[in-house]
């Protein structure tokens, strides 16, 4: 699709869009304060819980582009995601892994209850397909006693299930600037005893820059069953097949000058990956009685991947098994209200790769050339958590969280390569870690709570972090540990109208890991001091305008940090002091969500993110940026049971040259410049239709 012709179609489907046709939209009637989080074992309002939690609900993934999280993500204070490209993606909270070199690390993610972080603890929910997500909860800071107590938090997808007494399907194109075509097909049932939903999406995308082709093709399907009174069943599937060019990062001049560029030798080698992934799950909740209740689930991933890089050609392959199950008891100590969960999660991951020479050199223009294999490593990971999280109401106003999180972690590493015989390291473990947990949280008045909490996390580091460069496990790392302080203010005003909250944190580091560059591929993970990040989170919602004919709301949320090295000394280099590199000081969203009786909806949002220090040294800053995204839509009935959406939008409205992403501490070597940038996205359009039959 050319440039002439996609502004055609935003236009004219802009402009059919105000055509005042019956429609019906769903108003937002429910306040953020009211809603209960599902993914604690214990269930609680965001109102009362003692940790700063974001909810992200159905409606606000349909104020995006639908095709990837990261506008909806960078909404949410103190959370941070970086978009190098639809396949290379950070996501950072509270400056927490910050410093990674290509992907997300030190954040824990699940899917109704299913690990999406590997064993080795490296995070990618880049290739879920937004159809398949009904909503989002993300714990910031080791708040998350029954799931890790990771550094960062967790982020914890959950299915999109069928409306109740409900059965219907549903077709979704998009279209937009640089070859955008999704297309997506959802079906779903529901009654008294079972809901199942289903979907299947093909997403494509020629990319802006050079040798950025993306095509995904996902299969998703989540059910619950109703067996008995006491018990339910579920179960969820997720196959995805994708095969994504990879442009890499731009040095300086190429980033000012052509953003549309590939990295010189990743055009050449054509360089990409490729991988096939399948997930899947079954639980089962049993309540016992009145204060008894179980749920367990048993889970498997599994990979298969190819990765075409200059330096070499990647084969890998991931299996891994595992389960999760919790007790809960709820009933009155010393006549007061109680509840607690006492659980286990397990997995068990294998993961093997082997390298290739790559000989795109020796015939140029052809893209990669496997040639002769030079490594293969067979690794095992394991992890096992056990936890016990309590909550008590000590009075009418007063409530008491405690939590104790107890973690395992091994690793295994055999080079089936070298010499041609198995040479196996012992397995290594980096011991037990205990994170306790304590908060409260008073209710001021109704609506309104004050909390405080303290808690502890850490961080495994990856097996490549704790490999010397003679491939060794280096039995001295230790794993990343964190304390964090946290103050907070969570409040409805004037009739519920008006819903703020307000986080003041400390997380104080220690055994800090860095990643120190070798080579071009290759770095080697040390303890080299501590950091601090000390911030404040805001956010704002206020509905303007609510009768029977509109709804305006406007919102506006932020976060202002301080994130430093405390002591931090690589080699002769001491970088104490120093701003965290590869996150912003200041980051906020303003934005205006409009709604109307006749089906016409339309959401802005304005987004500002500071300079960001790209290397330990502070000498090197990106350039803040602002983007401002608009979409519009256009609900409206065809026939009592068939109804259609007609939508368009603009991202980076502005068209602001920017650095989505950032390389930290990017290496030149010998006269080539480091490449530090991956450029964002210019100005682009996208319109789509949705067309949907609803069987009653």
């Amino acid at each position: 699709m050319d440039k002439n012709t996609s502004y055609l179609i935003s236009f004219l489907l802009l402009f059919i869009c105000t055509i005042p046709i019956f429609g019906q939209v769903q108003k937002d009637t429910t306040a953020l304060s009211e809603i209960i989080l599902q993914a604690s074992p214990i269930k609680t309002s965001i109102q009362n819980t003692a940790a700063s939690v974001s909810f992200i609900a159905r409606k606000d993934l349909n104020k995006s582009d639908g095709v990837i999280l990261t506008s909806v993500l960078n909404k949410i204070p103190g959370v941070y995601m970086q978009q190098g490209s639809l396949n290379t993606n950070r996501i950072t909270i509270r400056g927490i892994g910050a410093r990674s070199q290509y992907g997300t690390n030190n954040i824990k993610a699940y899917f109704e209850d299913i690990p999406l972080t590997s064993g080795e603890g490296e995070t990618v929910i880049e290739d879920i397909d937004l159809e398949s997500i009904g909503s989002i909860e993300i714990i910031k800071g080791p708040n998350s006693t029954s799931f890790g107590s990771g550094l960062g938090g967790v982020i914890h997808l959950f299915a999109r299930e069928t409306p109740l007494q409900e059965s219907f399907g549903k077709s979704v194109t998009t279209y937009g600037n640089f070859g955008l075509v999704k297309q997506s097909l959802s079906a779903g049932y529901s009654n008294a005893k079972s809901n199942l939903f289903s979907s299947y999406t093909h997403l494509q995308s020629e990319g802006f820059r050079s040798n950025s082709a993306y095509d995904r093709k996902s299969f998703n399907v989540h059910g619950k069953q109703k067996l008995s009174i006491k018990g339910s069943l579920s179960y969820l599937g997720i196959f995805t097949h994708f095969k994504a060019f990879i442009p890499s990062s731009l040095n300086e001049n190429d980033f000012t000058n052509h953003p549309e560029k590939a990295a010189t030798t990743w055009a050449a080698a054509k360089g990409n990956e490729s991988s096939d992934k399948f997930l899947m799950g079954i639980g089962y909740n049993h309540q016992f009685s009145e204060k008894w209740s179980a749920k367990t689930s048993v889970f498997a991933n599994f990979k298969k991947a190819n990765e075409d890089r200059p330096f070499d050609i990647l084969e890998e392959k991931t299996n891994s098994l595992g389960f999760r199950s919790t007790i809960n008891y709820k009933s009155s100590l010393f006549s007061l209200p109680f509840e607690a969960s006492i659980g286990t999660e397990f997995l068990s991951e294998k993961y093997d790769f082997s390298l290739f020479r790559n000989l795109y050199l020796s015939q140029p223009g052809q893209g990669s050339i496997t040639g002769a294999k030079f490594s293969a490593i067979n690794q095992k990971r394991n992890y096992i958590n056990y936890f016990l999280q309590i909550e008590l109401q000590l009075s009418k106003e007063l409530f008491l969280e405690s939590g104790l999180a107890l973690n395992t972690t091994k690793y295994s590493l055999e080079d089936v390569f070298k010499h041609n015989t198995v040479n196996q390291e012992p397995p290594y473990t980096f011991g037990n870690v205990w994170s306790p947990r304590i908060g409260l949280s008073y209710k001021v008045a109704e609506g309104t709570n004050v909390y405080s909490s303290i808690s502890k996390g850490f961080s495994v580091p990856l097996v490549a972090e704790t490999l010397t460069p003679e491939g060794q496990i280096n039995t001295r790392l230790k794993p990343e540990i964190g304390w964090n302080y946290e103050l907070g203010f969570k409040g409805n005003w004037l009739g519920n109208t008006l819903y703020t909250e307000l986080a003041l944190y400390s997380t104080q580091i220690t055994n800090l890991l860095v990643a120190r560059r070798t080579a071009e591929d290759q770095y080697v993970g040390i303890n080299a001091g501590e950091s601090s990040h000390v911030g404040i989170e805001f956010s704002v919602n206020y509905m303007l305008i609510k009768t029977s004919k509109w709804q305006i709301t406007p919102y506006f949320s932020g976060t202002i940090n301080n994130f430093k090295f405390k002591d931090f000394v690589d080699g002769n280099a001491d970088y104490s002091g120093k701003r965290l590199t590869g996150v912003p000081n200041v980051q906020w969203n303003l934005g205006v969500d409009l709604s109307t009786e006749s089906g016409f909806t339309l959401n802005t949002s304005f987004r500002s993110v500071g300079e960001i220090p790209m290397n330990d040294t502070n000498s090197k800053y990106s350039d803040g940026y602002k983007l401002l995204d608009i979409k519009a839509a256009y609900t409206f009935k065809i026939q009592k049971f068939l109804k259609a959406e007609l939508s368009t939008g603009i991202n980076n409205a502005t068209n602001t040259h920017y650095a989505a992403s950032i390389l930290p501490n990017a290496v030149g070597f010998g006269s080539i410049p480091p490449r530090y940038y991956y450029p964002g996205n210019p100005r682009n359009f996208y319109g789509g239709i949705a067309v949907s039959y609803v069987f009653l």
